[in-house]
């Protein structure tokens, strides 16, 4: 276990790779199976990135919630190494710091091969341009409050982002980052997608709560791939075609029963059972017609 300052340090999981820890927070970046492993299964193998980039014509988009150590996005990038359409990547977090703490320990972390200066470019300038394989990758950073970048991007009608093809959201945990897991956070952000632009979003947790959340949102919601850590995860689209095991009403009665199933409507972190009016919205949604 390596001290550092920023606030960061680096521990070795039990798996044997390398992880970053946020003194912060008191959480691990990807813990138990590691960086790679879980962006592996939650996000490049899930979202069928390979497959949908082999085919895909035009820009991809991706939106990268939470950058972190930029594992997920470096992971992809080399997942998806043999796609030829242009690809963007839109990273989203508060701070640069852990990044910049995990490029000083790219040899410990292993995820960085290949990639060192575009990452290095990136942290000098927010962006960085590069070619990757045969492709041309344009990376952005946009420092600040997801949340707040949400509500004014749905009020501004000029200089939106491009829509995104998957979002890949990994916000620390809800009782550290409540805002981040809100229902109104996640309805603005399904407001954001293009309908014609089939979009999937994985993310770590399978809390009851998230879940109903997205539903509320207007996503489609399933039961996401295990990532070794956790049997289950979730995934949410815009289009039931991207999800693979969609949430039935055996689930939705296991809802009903629960005890920490209504969403957080306000950024403070809490549990509550469904009100009766969540269940009765709950109820209407198509993907349970």
């Amino acid at each position: 276990m390596h001290s550092t300052k920023e606030g960061y340090r680096l521990v070795k999981l039990a798996s044997g790779v390398h992880s970053v820890h946020s003194l912060a927070h008191r959480e691990t970046f990807h813990p138990v199976i590691g960086p790679v492993a879980e962006a592996e299964a939650l996000y490049v193998k899930q979202l069928h990135l390979p497959e949908r980039m082999a085919t895909h014509t035009g820009e991809f988009v991706i939106w990268d919630v939470g950058l972190g150590a930029a594992a997920n996005v470096l992971t992809v990038l080399k997942a998806t190494r043999a796609a030829t359409c242009p690809l963007r990547i839109i990273s989203f977090d508060h701070t640069i710091a852990p990044l910049q703490f995990a490029l000083d320990h790219a040899t410990d972390l292993g995820y960085f091969t290949g990639y060192e200066s575009a990452v290095d470019d990136f942290l000098k300038h927010q962006r960085a341009t590069f070619t990757d394989g045969s492709r041309t990758v344009n990376w952005e950073l946009h420092l600040g409050d997801f949340p707040t970048f949400v509500t004014q991007t749905l009020a501004n009608t000029a200089g939106k982002p491009p829509a995104p093809h998957a979002i890949l959201f990994d916000a620390f945990s809800p009782a550290k980052n409540p805002a981040m897991w809100t229902q109104p956070l996640f309805a603005n952000l399904f407001r954001l997608l293009d309908p014609q632009r089939p979009c999937a979003l994985p993310t770590y947790s399978r809390s009851t709560m998230l879940r109903v959340s997205l539903l509320l949102a207007d996503f489609y919601v399933g039961a996401g791939h295990a990532t070794g850590e956790k049997e289950e995860t979730t995934i949410a689209a815009n289009s039931l075609d991207l999800i693979s095991e969609p949430l039935d009403k055996t689930w939705l009665k296991r809802a009903q029963n629960s005890t920490s199933a209504e969403p957080m409507w306000e950024p403070s972190y809490r549990q509550a059972p469904l009100a009766p009016a969540t269940w009765e919205k709950l109820q209407q949604h198509p993907q349970f017609k």
